[in-house]
């Protein structure tokens, strides 16, 4: 689909609907005055043969030509994916009590733990990986790294603490991200949070704050509701519901601009994942093609000029 990047030169199409206007208007008053003065059986015996509808047609091209340049000038562009150089990526996985749930085969967490090192294993080799852990509290538990061997350590050494902190996940994976090194220009590369979590906010700065926090910094949080409202882990010889909670989630990766996921089985879990690492490859950008519609106008030029001179012997 073409979009304009500067669409207030389409004003300039009322210069070119003023130019044909007073071309017809021309040839009126002109077809009114010969009538008029002239001796039209005269007129048609010593006058050579009027080329009739081609002596319009030059003018037509002229005035197409016009029209099609204040196009070109508008920067009409067309979306295109092309692939990232490199990016940034922070895994955020939930390590509290409730991961412990067996809903997800064998449990919540071991099925995180399997899913994430896959993910982490077939990312692009020029992006940087960071983990983050959150329970109680967030830690960052590997800053980004393109070592993909300490990064699939890490997650397999994850451990389950007390409450959740969502919120202060979202932050401590922003500073994770600041500790990327610029390119040459001085530009961050773009980054991403991906963050997986099965339970209710109970600790920390709230969900609403950390997705104002990620959108002031343009960093998406794609967020992933993994387990099943059937969810129960065993707490004091008590069993214990750990739904999730799909709607923090949900609102989360939309104020951010991320996408939302919801996974119930490693299976699931793996193939959102690979939706994400896709999303991550490539980014979409617009690509200008005003140099078509200028080409297009200078072809339309040249034949007007061209038919003019063939048919008239004139530019004019």
């Amino acid at each position: 689909m073409i979009r304009l990047l500067e669409p207030m030169w389409l004003l300039g199409l009322v210069p070119v609907a003023a130019l044909a206007a007073v071309y017809v208007w021309a040839q009126f008053a002109r077809k009114r005055i010969a009538v008029r003065f002239a001796n039209a059986s005269l007129l048609a015996k010593i006058a050579p043969k009027v080329p009739g509808w081609r002596r319009h047609l030059p003018a037509g091209l002229l005035v197409l030509a016009l029209a099609v340049l204040v196009g070109g000038m508008t920067r009409p562009a067309v979306d295109v994916e092309e692939p990232q150089e490199r990016a940034t990526v922070i895994l955020a996985i939930d390590v509290s009590l409730s991961m412990m749930a067996s809903d997800v085969d064998p449990t919540r967490i071991d099925a995180a733990k399997t899913a994430a090192a896959d993910f982490v294993d077939e990312l692009p080799e020029q992006y940087n990986v960071g983990l983050v852990s959150f329970a109680g509290y967030a830690s960052v538990v590997v800053p980004p790294t393109k070592n993909r061997a300490e990064v699939a350590s890490a997650i397999q050494g994850l451990t389950l603490a007390e409450a959740t902190a969502t919120g202060d996940a979202v932050f401590a994976s922003l500073q994770a991200v600041q500790q990327v090194m610029p390119d040459a220009t001085g530009e961050l590369a773009p980054a991403r949070i991906l963050l997986l979590s099965d339970g209710y906010r109970t600790a920390g700065r709230t969900v609403e704050e950390a997705g104002e926090a990620a959108a002031a910094a343009e960093i998406p949080v794609s967020t992933v509701a993994f387990g099943t409202d059937e969810g129960v882990i065993e707490l004091d010889q008590e069993l214990v519901s750990v739904p999730v909670d799909r709607e923090a989630l949900a609102g989360l990766a939309e104020s951010t601009g991320g996408e939302y996921y919801e996974a119930v089985t490693v299976d699931q879990l793996r193939a959102v994942y690979e939706d994400m690492g896709s999303s991550l490859g490539y980014r979409t950008i617009a690509r200008d093609v005003s140099q078509w519609f200028i080409g297009a106008a200078m072809i339309l030029l040249f034949t007007a000029a061209g038919l003019s001179l063939a048919w008239t012997s004139r530019l004019t």
